[in-house]
């Protein structure tokens, strides 16, 4: 299934459709951002060296964006 057929059904849902995908949609996108922080996934090696460069001093300031809308 293409990109543009999902976005075409989804334009087809209820609003009530579109609020259970949306909840969907959190909880699995929650359920994978909390696997990949914890240990041994695969965003913890990023954490690591987060937390090293702090440690060291190493870290500078971190640039404030707005979302784009």
């Amino acid at each position: 299934m293409s990109l543009d057929s999902i976005k075409e059904a989804i334009a087809h849902l209820s609003e009530g459709e579109r609020a259970e995908l949306e909840r969907w949609f959190a909880v699995t996108w929650d359920a994978e951002i909390e696997a990949d922080f914890s240990p041994g996934g695969a965003g913890m090696s990023l954490l690591e060296d987060i937390d090293a460069r702090i440690d060291a001093g190493n870290l500078g300031s971190f640039k404030v964006t707005r979302p784009r809308g």
